[in-house]
């Protein structure tokens, strides 16, 4: 099958593998929205004269036969075809004959392959963004259910000052609504149709790009044609730091796991069938799953500098490099949604220590609190400062291990429905 770009002769084949290289494979995860774009463009070709409506109809019923081929899993690049474009057109052209090869009036693969990117990140992202919220109200109801357990907040490593898993679960929520305003941003920055940009230049047909604008559910376009091709490799990179940011999240959260889970410290369990076991030592109790998390989130980290390097230096316009950028940002996708998938089912299962602090090596951790009572009490604050440091020099000091925290955001005053809130407006942009 010939190549719709043909000229009449044949690429270096050597040549061919090298530039298409995993393109094919990449691009079945486009075919969904490649259809759903071809169907908004020939709409828009009605109105302005280039189809009639028995054209149109023709079109559309066989794109949504080959569209209930994807969906079933039937659908395929044959081994001659380069793209996903390709193969749609083709194949319309194989069935309909003549018609077929209309579709592509105002248009430009270029225009094609940004519609279809954006359109598969805009629903990559809503999924995204589901599974941050159910993580975030799995860590809220820990964070509520745990607030009056204690446990030793660390600086430097060392033990601090009192902190609660209350205190710790809420963090890792409310650090989710940060990340949550960066995958907003994407969000915006995907949600713009570049459908009409040709190849980056415009066309000379009366395209109506309002119009395919609402048929493909974008909230607004990207008016200038060089700005929305410019658009492409942003649009990754956008996406990319929201996905590191969340990524860096987990990663801590998965340390803190690891930590917590050591025997040095105990503070969490898990069951043992989701730890894992030593071949020599029979005690051993592992934490593979939030050691995998840890590293896969390091990874993901990487990612907006993968992609800033692989499309920096480039002149306006397209450029092959472009290609790339599907074989980084795909997989880390998935990457994604297997980490924020494992953390909840990891915590829907941790089991907390409540009787951490009778321990005498956290007896330390209230130094502070006693500091505070002399203070409340009339003394200086420098003057109790030095009065309980010497008990602690002398080996005197002793306190009752209680706090009395009240202030908004700490442990006496979790402010959990604030927090909810605050995600609540990060999180409706992304409709």
């Amino acid at each position: 099958m010939a190549k719709i770009w043909d000229k009449g002769f044949d690429a270096n084949k050597l040549v061919e593998e090298f530039t298409v290289g995993n393109d094919r494979k990449l691009d079945l995860r486009l075919a969904k929205h490649d259809i759903i774009g071809s169907m908004a463009h020939i709409k828009m070709l009605v109105k302005i004269g280039l189809l009639d409506e028995d054209e149109e109809k023709t079109l559309q019923d066989e794109l949504q036969n080959i569209l209930a081929e994807v969906e079933k899993g039937n659908f395929r690049l044959d081994d001659d075809v380069e793209d996903i474009h390709s193969q749609i057109e083709a194949m319309l052209t194989e069935r309909l004959g003549e018609i077929g090869k209309k579709i592509h009036s105002g248009r430009s693969r270029n225009d094609q392959v940004l519609v279809d990117i954006k359109l598969y990140l805009k629903e990559e992202i809503k999924q995204i963004k589901d599974e941050v919220l159910q993580l975030f109200n799995l860590l809220q109801s820990l964070s509520e259910q745990h607030k009056d357990s204690l446990l030793p907040g660390y600086t430097h490593a060392q033990i601090a000052m009192p902190s609660s898993f209350g205190l710790w679960f809420g963090a890792y929520a409310e650090s989710l609504v940060d990340d949550m305003h960066s995958l907003a941003a994407a969000w915006r920055v995907a949600d713009q149709n570049p459908l009409g940009s040709a190849a980056g230049y415009g066309s000379s047909f009366p395209l109506d790009r309002e119009m395919t604008t609402k048929e493909l559910g974008f909230g607004t376009m990207s008016y200038n044609v060089i700005a929305a091709q410019m658009g492409r490799g942003k649009t990754e990179r956008v996406l990319a730091q929201g996905m590191a940011n969340i990524a860096s999240t987990l990663n801590k959260l998965a340390a803190d796991n690891c930590m917590y889970l050591s025997g040095n410290y105990g503070f969490i369990s898990y069951p043992k069938e989701l730890t894992t076991g030593s071949s020599i030592m029979p005690h051993k109790k592992n934490p593979d799953v939030w050691e995998l998390i840890r590293a896969y989130s390091n990874r993901l980290q990487s990612l907006p500098n993968e992609i800033t390097m692989m499309t920096t230096n480039m002149t306006h316009g397209y450029h092959r490099d472009y290609q790339l950028l599907k074989e980084v940002l795909f997989p880390a996708i998935e990457t994604l949604h297997s980490i924020l998938g494992m953390s909840h089912f990891m915590l829907q299962h941790i089991s907390v220590n409540n009787d951490i602090l009778s321990d005498p090596k956290y007896n330390y951790l209230f130094t502070v609190e006693e500091v505070n009572n002399l203070v409340l009490q009339g003394i200086p604050f420098r003057e109790a400062y030095q009065i309980v440091g010497k008990k602690v020099q002398e080996g005197t000091f002793t306190a009752e291990k209680k706090v009395n925290h009240t202030h908004e955001g700490s442990i006496g005053n979790l402010c959990t429905p604030e927090i909810r809130q605050k995600m609540s407006l990060a999180s409706e942009v992304i409709k």
